[in-house]
C-alpha cells in the first residue's frame, strides 16, 4: 500500500497477461470444449478487469506502467512439465488455479486495507476502490474454482491430487524467496 500506484500498474499488467494466457489455453486445446468455453469466459472477465484498473490509474493521473516480468508467475510456469501426454495441460490448469488463488488472497487484503484507509481518513475514493477489490477477489475465487473443475473433469484424482500437492510445496518455496514489493505477487 506504500506505493499503490506501482501496485495498480502491476495489477493491470497481470490482468492483461492472464487474459492472454486464458485465450492461449483455449487455442491450444480446442478438443476440450468445456475448457475452451471456460477460458473464453475467463479471458473476457480478465480483459474487463484490465480495463477497470486502467481507468482507476487514469482517474488518479497515471497510466500503465512498464510491463515487467512477474517473478512469481514466471517461477510457477517453469514448474510445468513439458512433452508428456496430458501432463502439461494438467500442470497449466493447476498452476493457473494457484495463481488465481493468490490473486484472491491479495485482492481481499487490498480491499481490507483500502476500507480501513477510507474509514480512518474519510476517503470516499478508497471506499469505492475497496468495493472494486472485493468484487475482483470474488472473480479470482471463481476462476480458481473453474480451473480446478476443468482439471478434475479431464484428469483422474489419483493423478491430479498428488501433483497439486507437489505444486503447493514448490509454490511455498518460490514465495519464500520472493522480494517484498508493491505488486500483485
Amino acid at each position: 500500500m506504500a506505493d499503490f500506484v506501482a501496485f495498480l500498474q502491476d495489477h493491470a499488467a497481470n490482468e492483461r497477461k492472464v487474459c492472454h494466457a486464458a485465450l492461449t489455453l483455449a487455442a491450444q486445446y480446442p478438443e476440450h470444449p468445456s475448457l475452451v468455453d471456460a477460458s473464453i469466459e475467463i479471458a473476457r472477465e480478465e480483459l474487463d478487469h484490465f480495463e477497470r484498473i486502467y481507468r482507476v490509474l487514469r482517474e488518479r493521473g497515471h497510466g500503465l506502467g512498464q510491463d515487467l516480468p512477474d517473478p512469481y508467475a514466471g517461477a510457477m510456469r517453469r514448474l510445468e512439465r513439458k512433452g508428456r501426454m496430458g501432463a502439461q495441460l494438467m500442470d497449466r490448469l493447476l498452476i493457473f488455479a494457484l495463481i488465481e488463488a493468490r490473486g484472491y488472497e491479495r485482492f481481499a487484503l487490498v480491499a481490507d486495507a483500502l476500507q480501513q484507509r477510507a474509514e480512518v481518513f474519510g476517503a470516499p475514493d478508497d471506499a469505492e476502490l475497496a468495493g472494486l477489490y472485493r468484487e475482483l477477489a470474488g472473480s479470482e475465487a471463481r476462476h480458481r474454482a473453474t480451473y480446478l473443475r476443468i482439471a478434475r473433469e479431464l484428469f483422474a484424482a489419483e493423478q491430479l491430487e498428488p501433483r497439486l500437492d507437489e505444486l503447493l510445496v514448490a509454490e511455498a518455496a518460490i514465495t519464500a524467496e520472493l522480494p517484498l514489493r508493491a505488486a500483485l505477487h
